[in-house]
């Protein structure tokens, strides 16, 4: 019996979600009261760091492919809902950063590549919660016409994508629940 794809996607993510609280829960176990790691600034990351070449191989596999494309963006998607309405600068700069790094170090290299060159073309807007999200989906309309897929609607971004991230009345939110 084949298993559905968000099956396959939730055990994924709750796999995800196990060891980032495994890891956490160990880092603080073992970790000195100070450390030289906490005199040093990572506020900023040198632009080599944040530009270098991808670093995965092609990924062969187009199932896996497939899967991971559609995890990564659901993932984009979601960090860009979640996004200030007003970030600070260290907001924004953690943002970009964090997009160049995915870029970077995205698993598959081919895919790794292309989106470094979008990102080259369409640089990350991070000014606000809804410049972040029409970016993404910009750039997310960018693969899909690459890939020959159908593009999305960006202005209405809002209606479609809901993560459950908006300050909405409990009854709100399970109005919009109902039927899912």
């Amino acid at each position: 019996m084949a298993r559905r794809p968000h099956t396959t996607l939730l055990m994924i993510t709750g796999l995800l979600i196990f060891f980032t609280l495994l890891l956490i829960s160990n880092y603080r176990k073992v970790r000195p009261e100070s450390s030289p790691l906490d005199q040093v600034s990572t506020a900023h990351v040198d632009d080599h760091v944040l530009h270098g070449e991808a670093t995965a191989a092609k990924l062969e596999n187009s199932t896996l492919k497939a899967e991971l494309g559609r995890s990564a963006w659901m993932l984009l998607h979601t960090m860009m809902a979640k996004f200030p309405d007003k970030p600070t600068p260290e907001d924004s700069e953690a943002l970009t950063s964090y997009i160049h790094l995915f870029a970077r170090l995205y698993p598959c290299g081919d895919c790794a590549r292309h989106f470094q060159q979008i990102l080259k073309q369409y640089p990350p807007q991070v000014a606000s919660r809804s410049t972040a999200a029409v970016w993404a989906c910009h750039v997310h309309n960018q693969v899909n016409k690459r890939l020959k897929k159908e593009l999305f609607e960006c202005s209405k971004i809002g209606d479609f994508y809901d993560c459950g991230c908006a300050d909405a009345s409990p009854s709100a939110k399970n109005q919009s629940q109902v039927g899912h």
